[in-house]
Formats: C-alpha cells, structure tokens, sequence
C-alpha cells in the first residue's frame, strides 16, 4: 500500500497513475504530458477558483451564530473590528499562499509546501493526521448542519429526529462524493452555483440592515465600545473565533496543476475572494445589530432566523435552505480540494498508491475522493466528532504557521526560485506569529485536549518509518498491507 516512490505506471483497467513524481525542485508543471498519459486537466478558471474559495469558506457560521466573538469581545465595536481585522489578517495568509502556489505550481496545499521547505517527515504527519482525523471529522459536521437544516422547513413545530438527521446527512455526503468522483466540470459549475446562492443569501440580510440603518435604527451602535470589557484571555480567543471563521482561503492551492494561468489566476482569485468575504461578513454584522442587541444575539440559536423573524415575516422560512445550500457548498469545495492532497501525497509515496490514479475517461482523482466516503461515515454515525475537532484545531493552526514561515525559509535557501507573484516579509511573518500564538494560547487555555490532540498528531512519526522508511518488511506484513 505504501512505498517510498511512486513510479508512473499504465494500469490495464479503467484507471491511470497520475503525473511522474520527481523532486520538488523542479515544479514545472507546465510540461507537455507524455503521449496517451491522463493528468488531471485545467478546468479550473479565475471564476471557478473564486467560487470555490469563498464557497468554502462561507458556511453555516456567519447565519446561524457569530456570537463567539461578541462573547469574548464584550461588545458591539469590538467586535466588528475583530472581525475587520481578522479579515486582514486571514487576507495576509491568502497573499502567503498566492506566492507559494505561483512559485511551486503543484497540487497538494499545506502537504506540497512543508514537503518542499520542510522534508517528506512533517509533511506525512500533516497528511495522516488529515486523512484519518480532520477532514472526515470535518465534513461529518458540516454536513451535520447541512441535514439539519434542510429538514427544518418539514419540522417547524417539533424537533428533528436525530436519525433522520443523521440518515440525510448520509445520503448528502454520498451525493457529494459521487459529484466530484464524476466530472471536476459539474463539480465546479455546482460550487458556482452555490457559492452565488451563499452571496443571495448574504445580500438579504445586508439590504435590509442598510435600509434599517437609512431609517436610523442606529441603538445597538451608540456606545459600540461599552459594555463588557474583554478580558486577557477572551480577545485572543475572539480572534481565534473570526480566524476560524475565515478559514477555507488556502484551498484554490489544493489544485493548483488544475488552475489556468496559475501565476495571474491564484492571487487574483484570492484577492478577490478575500475582499468580498470581508466585506460580506463585517456588513452581515452590522446588520444583525440594526435588529437585533447585543444580549438579544448571545441568545439567539440562529441569528439569521431572528433577523428574518423580525423583517421578512414568512419569508424567514427560506433562511434554512439558504443555510443548507451553504453547508452543501462548503461540502463540496473542501472534497474537491482535499482530494488533491490525498492524490498528490499519493504520487509523492506517502499514502497507498492506489490514491494517486486518476479515472481514465472522466478525468478525476476518484479513489483519492472515495477513500473519505467510509471514514466520514464512521465518524458521522459512530464518533464524537465534536471532541475530535478540538483536539485536532490547534493542528490546522500549527502546519499553517508552518508552511508560512516555510516561505519565509525558502526566501534564504532558494533565493534564485522563480517568484511571479512575491508578498513583502513582513506580511509571512506577521501572519505565522499569528498562528504560532494561537497554538500556544490553545496550550494555555486547554491544555488536556490540545495535548491529546497534540499525542494524536505525533502517531504521524512511528507510522511514517513503518511504512514509508522500513524497507525490510517480512511477507506477512506485506501481504497485510497489500503488496
């Protein structure tokens, strides 16, 4: 299953092995593919990467409770300017990745750059940890949130059924495998589609928050900076909230082989999408509290659905389903980029060979997209995918902190790389600052889950020289793993 290379093979069935692996120092991926060879094609444009760049980072949060930073900020003011500022900052990061993905022009994200600065070691632990914990934990809960409320309109006067929740739940994480197993075109368009819903859905609550504020409902505003005064600990745990909020920027560098004109595309897509996102999310705010007080929304369970309770009357039903398109959207976007991961960590040697074979007609990583199938399943019916997700937040922080000061790193040990599109340093390391002392305020401030988290992470090491380093196998546990 495992091997320390992949060599690009012909298989005779209805599968081909992906592109050659080589070193990553030569990334040019811009090389004509050998005769007969299927690759994955370019099919993502400047508008599909956006689409699936806020597609993805918009999800239920923003309509069902923003409260995490109203908590920890203790009020209005300071909340909306966390969530300015984290805004930024998340558009720091962006630009980070922009760089890397117009330098290094391969699929992969967070595993392709700590490969390339940091050596095949920490970029297997991020990989294991992905693919056995946090993407299948990951999608079991928004996918949760995708079940819940589109059977919300059904239930309006009792409570769903856990199972039937659990049953819808199913069959929309089914759909979405099946989608990106068949056509990375539909793929798209379906995530262009959804992400303009996420945007309908935003634009109906900032209209009539702005049309509130024009009839000078401006109460909740007036002294934005009083009220509860954020404590040392809170406001870094608000900034931690609204970063966590905006995540999801990194993921048009999963596919980066697949993006035209990579080097104009990705920082262009980013830019874009990190502008929209920002200024969609500090405007829903400020609508929210054209309605709504600031105690009001620490008690409400669906922010949106109070604010279209109170403005729209029956039209507050449509609410959920936006809600619903919007967990389906994100869904999709993290499936379609995660795969590439798996794929190219495939290619790299790093994960079953198998991983790294693409469909032979439809162009598609379809064993990469599948292989999350039965383990979201598991942890969707079985896990307690709650736990799992706290244990394991600190990880996304710490390999993101990771591969930005890894561009920092490569700045000195390969000043001669070709950099299309380069960001000033400062930005890398203000923004890897950031996410080094999120992970020691998570250290600080829950140090039981964050340290079986950390335990977690690190059965990355013995299983990376099991099955990668360990050469000298005996049959027996070579057959167990297939070869």
């Amino acid at each position: 299953m495992f091997r320390k290379a992949a060599v690009p093979t012909v298989s005779n069935g209805s599968y081909l092995q992906g592109q050659a692996n080589g070193k990553l120092s030569s990334m040019d991926s811009g090389r004509p593919a050998q005769e007969g060879k299927v690759v994955l094609k370019k099919k993502v444009t400047l508008l599909r990467g956006i689409s699936i760049i806020i597609g993805t980072i918009i999800g239920a949060g923003i309509f069902i409770s923003p409260k995490g930073i109203l908590k920890n900020t203790g009020s209005v003011g300071m909340s909306l300017t966390v969530w300015t500022v984290c805004g930024i900052l998340s558009l720091f990061g962006a630009l980070c990745y922009a760089e890397l993905g117009t330098c290094i022009k391969k699929s992969g994200g967070h595993y392709t750059y700590i490969l390339e600065a940091f050596g095949p070691l920490p970029a297997f632990v991020r990989v294991w940890v992905e693919l056995l914990i946090i993407r299948p934990a990951a999608t079991a809960v928004i996918s949760l949130a995708f079940g819940r409320y589109i059977l919300e309109p059904f239930f309006m006067q009792c409570e769903i059924p856990e199972l039937a929740i659990k049953l819808i739940t199913a069959v929309g994480i089914t759909l979405v495998m099946v989608l990106n197993s068949t056509s990375v075109s539909w793929s798209a368009r379906i995530q262009m589609f959804l992400t303009f819903c996420k945007l309908v859905a935003i634009l109906i609550i900032i209209v009539p928050g702005v049309i509130q504020l024009i009839k000078g409902e401006t109460q909740h505003f007036k002294n934005a900076f009083a009220g509860n005064d954020a404590s040392v600990m809170g406001l870094p745990l608000a900034f931690y909230s609204g970063m966590y909020a905006y995540s999801g920027w990194f993921y048009l560098n999963f596919v980066t082989e697949e993006v035209e004109n990579p080097e104009k595309n990705i920082p262009l897509a980013i830019c874009i999408s990190m502008i929209i996102v920002t200024v969609g999310y500090v405007l829903t705010n400020v609508a929210y509290f054209t309605t709504i007080s600031a105690g009001e929304l620490l008690l409400s369970k669906a922010v949106a659905v109070t604010f279209a309770e109170r403005l729209m009357g029956n039209f507050s039903l449509a609410v959920p389903v936006f809600v619903a398109l919007s967990c389906f959207g994100s869904m999709n976007g993290g499936i379609f980029a995660v795969s590439r991961m798996f794929f190219v960590a495939s290619r790299e040697g790093h994960l079953p060979e198998i991983l790294s074979m693409i469909h032979v007609r439809k162009h598609t990583p379809l064993p990469a997209v599948i292989v999350l199938h039965p383990l979201t399943m598991i942890m969707l019916f079985n896990g307690d995918l709650y736990s799992l997700l706290n244990f394991l937040s600190f990880a996304r922080w710490l390999f993101i902190g990771l591969v930005v000061a890894g561009l920092i790193y490569l700045r000195y040990k390969r000043p001669d790389m070709p950099r299309p599109f380069k960001v000033p340093l400062f930005i890398p390391a203000l923004f890897s600052f950031t996410c080094l002392f999120m992970v020691a305020l998570s250290l600080y401030s829950d140090p039981v889950n964050t340290g079986i988290g950390f335990a977690i992470t690190l059965t990355g090491i013995p299983a990376y020289y099991l099955f990668i380093v360990w050469d000298n196998k005996p049959k027996w546990f070579r057959k167990l793993l297939g070869k």
